[in-house]
């Protein structure tokens, strides 16, 4: 699992932002500090609540610079429907192929559901060097991040 300290794994995949584009890390390092909320599937209530907090909460992130983007293992069709929905400000980065949990390690099953491989819910925080400055893994996901905490660690990056 990637932890505070390490480089952040570098990936492309696909971006929700209303069209559906590209998203590398490394060329977003310019947009740093960057925000990234994983979380296990679109149109679920805790994760709508918590990408909502997001939203809420934008205006603070960008008075700090930071950029913030949403993680699912959802197509990013339905990330651009949810993104709608919830009249999110924010790109969605899809990771249908499940690569970019498994890089940071933060695969969870929900075996009694026959659902497999899908994001804990976890924040990292990465500076424009590509460290992560901050990380934050829950196996329970019925538990939100500490916003004020990824606030914080926003503007320390």
């Amino acid at each position: 699992m990637v932890s505070e300290g390490d480089t952040a794994p570098d990936f492309t995949a696909p971006l929700a932002d209303g069209d559906i584009g590209e998203f590398t890390l490394s060329d977003r390092l310019d947009e740093a500090p960057l925000v990234l909320a994983f979380f296990p599937g679109a149109f679920t209530s805790v994760c709508s609540h918590e990408m909502t907090e997001f939203r809420d909460r934008m205006e603070s992130f960008e008075d700090l610079g930071a950029a913030v983007y949403g993680i699912s293992v959802d197509s990013p069709f339905a990330l651009n429907e949810f993104r709608d929905k919830l009249d999110l400000n924010f790109g969605l980065i899809s990771d249908a192929d499940k690569e970019v949990i498994a890089e940071y390690g933060i695969g969870m099953d929900f075996a009694e559901l026959g659902v497999h491989d899908v994001a804990k819910r976890a924040v990292f925080v990465v500076n424009g060097d590509g460290e992560v400055t901050y990380a934050w893994v829950s196996d329970d996901p019925s538990v939100e991040p500490d916003y004020e905490e990824v606030e914080s660690a926003a503007e320390a990056a």
